[in-house]
């Protein structure tokens, strides 16, 4: 029996140019039959806010670009998130994140797991691939 390949993903930015890379890398590994969890911390949690894209802003340098993505096909980030959560890709809000930045589990989407870098290595350890965005 073949080893399902495994995909570790962090997300640390709370942009909207930060936002794609971590959810296109993630949804894709998924499609291709990977196990896939992705880890967001600091900026990042603000992938998992309830109505997301109200809050992740366009990077200065990529004003205007609005015209572009939906020219190009590019789901907004909440589409991206429900296609991660119907591919199965594990969605981690980071706990130590939450007490910091006083996150609650009210202000974010359903559907998550809260925990904690250890809980994350854990999954991370046996991944073929890690990467962070």
């Amino acid at each position: 029996m073949e080893k399902r390949r495994r995909v570790a993903v962090i997300a640390t930015k709370g942009d909207l140019e930060g936002a794609y890379p971590p959810l296109n890398i993630a949804t894709a590994a998924a499609a291709m039959g990977a196990e896939v969890a992705v880890f967001c911390t600091f900026g990042g949690l603000n992938l998992l806010r309830k109505e997301p894209d109200q809050h992740l802003p366009m990077p200065v340098h990529l004003k205007g670009a609005e015209e572009g993505f939906k020219r190009a096909g590019v789901p907004p980030v909440s589409e991206l998130i429900e296609i991660c959560k119907e591919s199965g890709v594990r969605l981690i809000a980071c706990q130590m994140t939450m007490d910091v930045m006083g996150v609650t589990r009210d202000d974010l989407i359903n559907g998550l797991e809260y925990a904690g870098a250890t809980s994350f290595l854990d999954f991370a350890f046996d991944a073929d691939t890690t990467v962070t965005f």
